[in-house]
Formats: structure tokens, C-alpha cells, sequence
């Protein structure tokens, strides 16, 4: 699929959401690409908050927001969506206006200026509250465009903004096309270690035997600060989590303790990083010519993302540090197999047996399990009702448009397939672990984002004596499908019903139908349909509009998507009253 179809497909997603009920194609885009971002680990559990205005004479933009669980590390997004048809540039200086507007934002947030200006009781009032409380922990800030055109420049200058480092990106249809259609989001990284480092880095070179080969180095730690500075969260697109703070004693205060204090011993207590590359260039290095890497293209960290932010974050902190005398042992695996699947599950167990500072992202680790790889094969061979249609259980990033590139060989051949399984039958394991964890009647685990949800929905499928949970059958795939399509007809009626934290809204009301009629609902019947009929969408709406007034009620000022996701907003909502359910439900035994 080029970047003309994998446009024209995007715009037909937006326009079957607006179909279904949203407001603003601008807000759908965003939203679109805000939780991809947060799939392939880019950000945190992003919330759209649209804002745009003048405060004095300062126009102010924004379209979304991601904060850390440990409030430490801030993404905001702003939207410049057109509506295009064929791939279209967008001038550098719009993006910067953009961007501008962005940071005019989040400065007066920081300074305290904006909260007073805005509705007590609107979400972006909440966020600039939030803002003005947590900025000077704050370790790391981006800001993203975000665009369906083409932008020349994918990045600028990081900014100073109250003291405290900005990096600013831009994700338009060109990167995001990367993202989706090949399954590799570092393609665009070339690294040129004579530009870096002043000449080839010298290595030790071991041709593999199998699927990849490698080389073993040890690279300046400015080099890689560098490069932390020029791609930064990219770095890590393929790897197992996001930069963790130097707060406290752990790992990465260690780290930073030794650029600081010791920078000549850290070669010596630094495990080093472990890279993942799709080519590399050699040539020779020093005088005596020896082996050394000209260039990588492809270059990703899978391990050492920890390691790699510390310093960068020390050198920006404490600019007195030293990191001339500073070496990090790297390992560097070059990938010759072109089967994503199979890539994806070699940089999975890379990351599994490699990492060892901190606890790695559970859905990454995941995917060759027995269960997931049951759901996919299900999905595979359980045809719907009609006899064509099928779900596509997404197992490995990527493989839904692999599968249509590899199948979709002729025109008439892709119509076919897109039709049997469209979009908006694609479901990931993180898709599904957030649907049956709702339906289980967890709300708050749901609210706390994908990776912990998926954290938890993991743990509970394997028992305490630790085998692994029964395969699923042919039975509870439909049922799983049910919910699935439950939850994702309540988020298409409720998303143009509320203003803000319409996830929350629909986790918990989702969970309150399971609490009031999941033993007696069939989702035989809902698989059947392959739709909730009008009568059941109906209560649905019904209820979200008390959970809603009770989540705001029982939030007492804080933040209702950071409230949602403590125990004690569960018990208040779950336990409040609600109206009685209507008895014409056809899907009510």
C-alpha cells in the first residue's frame, strides 16, 4: 500500500467515525493517531482535550495531552488536519505556528496564568491546573504536530521553556504511513557515525548464522546523547518502554550519579545497550584498519533506552558533566529476516532476555503466547454469520497490512479483502484485554491505560500454580467478539455525547451494563447481528449519562481521568443508584 492509498484508506476511517456520530474530523484524526502512538509505546495513555483561543494577544492551540503515571514526563499534540485527498506538503512554517501556539500554552500553564482564565468546570481547565502543579518535577516535555500532509521537517530545534527542555516533532501521513504499513517505525533512522563520532566506530564483527548478525562496540557517550537529542522517543520506537525518572535510588539515579562523579569508571559498571538495526555499513576504522560501522540504517534501542535518556537528561541538568571520558558498551544486531512477524517476535525475546533494569512492557512480551497465538488462528478460520466477513485478531504489529499486501495482490483481490475484513474488524491484544476487563467489571483497571490494563488482564489469565490458562474456543472467541462489539458500538454512540473523558465514560458505563445485565445478556445473539441492537444502545446511553454526572459528582475538583482510575472511584460509581432498565432489549434473555 503507497502513501496515496494509506491516505485514502486514514480519511475513510475518519469519515466512518464521522458517520457514527463525531462532532469534528480534526478530533477523529487526532484521536486516530494519538492511540497509535500509544500502541507502539511512543506515548502514554493519551486524552483528546481540544482548546483554541486568544488569551491577550496570544493565540493558543491544542488538541490532546499524555501524562506519565508518575506525572514526570508530559506529550502534548496539536492538530493541523485538511482533509486531504493525495499526499499534500504543508509548509514548515505552518507546523511552527503550530507549534508556537502549542508552547504559548503550556508556558502560561506553567506560570499559572491560564487556569483563571477558563470554565472551572472544563477538562482543559483541569489540565492547566494539572500543569501549573507538576511542571518543575517535570523530566522530559514534547510537543507533536500532528497532520495528514506531508511535512519537510520531522523535528526542530528543542526549546527552553521555564527552564525545562521541549522537543518538538511533527507526525504527519508520511511517518504515520510508516508506522502502520510496514510495521517499522525506525525505517527512517539513518545514523552516520562519521558525522556523530568523527569517523567509523570501531567494532568487532561476528556474521551470523541464521536471521541476523552482529557487532560489538562501545560508543561515545556524547555520540549517543546526540542522537537522543536529534530523534529522541524514535530511538525507543521498537523497544519495551518509555524513559523511566531519575527520582529516588533506583537504576537510573545510579546512572547519573556515575556521569557525574565517576565518568571514567562507567564502562566498567554499565551493562550497555543492546541495538537493533535493519542495515549496516562497515568499513574501516583507525589507522591499523580495523573493522568499524560507517552507518546504521534502521537504529533502534531495545535495551538501554534507560541508559541513553539518563544521559541526555544529566548532561541537560548538570551541563558541567563530563561525558567526554564516557564509553557505553553497545551490541549491535542487524535484522536480515523481512517477515515482520518473525522480527517482531526476535526483538520481543531480545528485549525479554536482555532487559534487567526495570520491568518491560507486558503486550510487547506477549505475543507469541499460546492464547494470543489461539485468538489469532480463531480469527483466521471463524468465518461471521454471512459466511465471508472475518475478525482480524492483530497478534503482531503490522500484520493487518501485511496481510492485505500480501494477498491484496490485484485491485479486484484487495476490494475483496478489505470487504471481508475492514478496519473496523482489525482488534489488537491490548483492543481486547480493555473490552473483557470492562465486561469483568473493572473500570479503574481500564482507566489506567492500555499497558497496565493489558499488565493485569495477563496476570489474571495465568494461575497461581502457573501453567498456562486453557486455549480458548471456538465459543468464547464469539463471546470475546461480542463484548468487543459491544464496547465499540457504546464508544461510537457516547463519543459526540460528552465534551471530555468520553474513555472513562464509556469504560465504566460498559462495566455498569455487564454489573446490571451481563448474566442475562446473549451474545450469541450479538455475535450473530454482528451489531447492539437500537434498544440495548439506548439504555446504553441511558446510563452513560448518569455514570457521567456521577464520576464528575464523586471526582470533588480532581482531574475524572485520573480519579477513574482509583478503586474508591469504582466503588462510587458502581455503587450509586440508576435508573431501572427497560424491558425491550432484545439481546436480554
Amino acid at each position: 500500500m503507497d502513501l496515496s492509498e494509506f491516505l485514502r484508506e486514514t480519511q475513510s476511517a475518519v469519515k466512518a467515525q464521522m458517520r457514527d456520530g463525531a462532532l469534528y474530523e480534526e478530533l477523529v484524526f487526532c484521536g486516530i493517531v494519538m492511540e497509535h502512538m500509544s500502541d507502539i509505546g511512543m506515548t502514554f495513555e493519551p486524552v483528546e482535550c481540544h482548546f483554541e483561543g486568544k488569551v491577550g494577544n496570544a493565540n493558543l492551540r491544542l488538541s490532546g495531552y499524555s501524562i506519565s503515571e508518575e506525572s514526570d514526563q508530559l506529550d502534548l499534540f496539536v492538530s493541523l488536519y485538511a482533509n486531504a485527498e493525495e499526499p499534500t506538503a504543508i509548509p514548515d512554517a505552518e507546523t511552527k505556528t503550530a507549534v508556537e501556539q502549542c508552547l504559548r500554552f503550556l508556558t502560561l500553564c506553567a506560570e499559572g496564568k491560564m487556569a483563571p482564565k477558563l470554565d472551572p468546570s472544563s477538562d482543559v481547565r483541569s489540565l492547566a491546573e494539572t500543569l501549573q502543579a507538576i511542571y518543575d518535577d517535570l523530566e522530559q516535555i514534547r510537543v507533536y504536530v500532528i497532520t495528514d500532509r506531508v511535512a519537510k521537517s520531522k523535528s526542530f530545534k528543542t526549546r527552553d521553556i521555564g527552564g525545562k527542555a521541549v522537543r518538538l516533532e511533527v507526525m504527519d501521513i508520511q511517518r504515520l504511513h510508516r508506522h502502520w504499513s510496514e510495521g517499522k517505525p525506525r525505517d527512517e533512522l539513518i545514523v552516520d557515525f562519521k558525522l556523530v563520532c568523527g569517523g567509523p566506530l570501531p567494532c568487532v564483527y561476528v556474521p551470523g548464522e541464521s536471521d541476523y548478525d552482529y557487532a560489538l562496540t562501545a560508543i561515545p557517550a556524547e555520540a549517543l546523547r546526540l542522537l537522543d537529542e536529534q530523534f529522541g522517543a524514535r530511538l525507543l520506537e521498537a523497544n519495551v518502554r518509555s524513559f523511566l525518572s531519575v527520582k529516588g535510588k533506583g537504576v537510573n539515579a545510579g546512572i547519573q550519579n556515575t556521569l557525574r562523579t565517576a565518568p571514567e569508571r562507567f564502562m566498567a559498571y554499565n551493562n550497555g545497550i543492546v541495538i537493533v538495526a535493519d542495515k549496516m555499513e562497515l568499513d574501516k576504522a583507525g589507522g591499523e584498519g580495523s573493522t568499524g560501522i560507517l552507518w546504521l540504517k534502521g537504529l533502534q534501542i531495545v535495551n538501554g533506552g534507560q541508559t541513553t535518556a539518563s544521559i541526555y537528561f544529566t548532561k541537560k541538568k548538570f551541563p558541567e558533566t563530563d561525558l567526554s571520558r564516557v564509553r557505553v558498551p553497545a551490541k549491535i544486531i542487524v535484522m536480515r529476516d523481512d517477515d515482520s512477524a518473525k522480527e517482531e517476535a526476535l526483538v520481543s525475546d531480545i528485549s525479554r532476555y536482555a532487559n534487567s533494569q526495570n520491568a518491560v512492557r507486558q503486550s510487547d512480551l506477549s505475543a507469541n503466547k499460546p492464547f494470543h497465538v489461539e485468538i489469532e488462528k480463531l480469527s483466521r478460520s471463524v468465518f461471521c454469520p454471512d459466511g465471508v466477513g472475518q475478525w482480524f485478531y492483530e497478534r503482531a504489529a503490522g500484520s493487518y497490512n501485511t496481510l492485505l499486501t500480501r494477498e491484496g495482490t490485484t485491485p479486484a483481490r484487495l476490494k475483496a479483502l478489505k470487504e471481508a475484513i475492514p478496519t473496523s474488524r482489525r482488534i489488537t491484544k491490548t483492543d481486547l484485554a480493555k473490552y473483557i476487563t470492562a465486561w469483568d467489571k473493572k473500570p479503574d483497571i481500564v482507566s489506567l491505560g492500555s499497558q497496565k490494563n493489558f499488565d493485569r488482564f495477563m496476570a489474571g489469565l495465568t494461575p497461581a500454580d502457573g501453567e498456562e490458562a486453557p486455549l480458548p474456543t471456538v465459543a468464547e472467541y464469539k463471546a470475546m467478539i461480542a463484548k468487543a462489539k459491544i464496547y465499540r458500538d457504546a464508544q461510537k454512540l457516547l463519543r459526540p455525547m460528552f465534551q471530555a473523558f468520553q474513555a472513562n465514560v464509556v469504560a465504566y458505563t460498559v462495566s455498569l451494563l455487564s454489573e446490571k445485565l451481563g448474566h442475562r445478556i446473549d451474545l450469541e445473539r450479538v455475535w450473530n447481528k454482528q451489531a447492539a441492537s437500537p434498544e440495548l444502545l439506548a439504555q446504553i446511553a441511558v446510563w452513560a449519562k448518569e455514570v457521567n454526572e456521577v464520576l464528575h459528582a464523586s471526582a470533588g475538583g480532581k482531574m475524572v481521568s485520573e480519579w477513574a482510575k482509583r478503586p474508591e472511584c469504582k466503588d462510587a460509581v458502581m455503587g450509586a443508584s440508576y435508573s431501572v432498565a427497560t424491558t425491550n432489549i432484545p439481546e436480554v434473555k
